[in-house]
């Protein structure tokens, strides 16, 4: 029978998770705003195109470095550990949906319950962006129209842009809920606690 790891405490969070997590949030944010320049790939002069690709791929660089982070980093940043794909997992995230019809926040360890959940669900959005926006760093060629496979690669890459808003709308309200009841975890995750 195989145990059910103990809960993650929101304080065992090391400073490379944490600056991971900033490597993320920054660069995710400049990649999400500048993609809204990036149609200029068509024309010779590109610098909209040129600053979301390398802005994007210093994203990658950072989802790439989450995911080894997820697989042989510190014992709390371990998929392991928090991703729900358990019943057990996946039972504390429907208890943390009926404590919020409840009006009431669930009070849990980071990454347990409903929190695994998103995170999981920003996690993927984010590497699916990462790695469609970079095969196209690597096949688009600026100053034309893209065509066969990388076509069919950069219409893939775009419904990415409303996952993205959607777990940013769903993250952004769920650290306000937090920090409206008094827990200012997101302080600690930016280095300022």
């Amino acid at each position: 029978m195989t145990e059910t790891p103990q809960p993650i405490e929101r304080n065992d969070l090391d400073d490379l998770t944490r600056f991971i997590h900033l490597g993320l949030t920054v660069f995710g944010i400049l990649a999400l705003i500048t993609g809204l320049w990036a149609g200029d790939y068509k024309r010779a002069h590109h610098f909209g195109f040129s600053v979301h690709k390398w802005l994007g791929l210093t994203l990658s660089f950072f989802m790439a470095w989450r995911i080894w982070h997820g697989f042989y980093g510190p014992r709390e940043a371990r998929f392991s550990q928090w991703v729900p794909f358990t019943p057990e997992r996946l039972k504390l995230a429907v208890e943390d949906c009926l404590s919020l019809l409840r009006l009431k926040l669930p009070e849990r360890p980071s990454h347990q319950g409903l929190a695994g959940v998103v995170q999981t669900f920003g996690l993927a959005a984010l590497a699916w962006m990462a790695l469609t926006g970079s095969l196209m760093a690597l096949w688009l060629t600026p100053g034309g129209k893209a065509g066969g496979v990388v076509h069919a690669i950069k219409e893939m890459h775009e419904p990415g842009l409303w996952l993205i808003l959607g777990f940013l709308a769903i993250h952004v309200s769920a650290v306000t809920l937090h920090a409206l009841a008094g827990d200012n975890l997101w302080r600690k995750m930016f280095f300022l606690k």
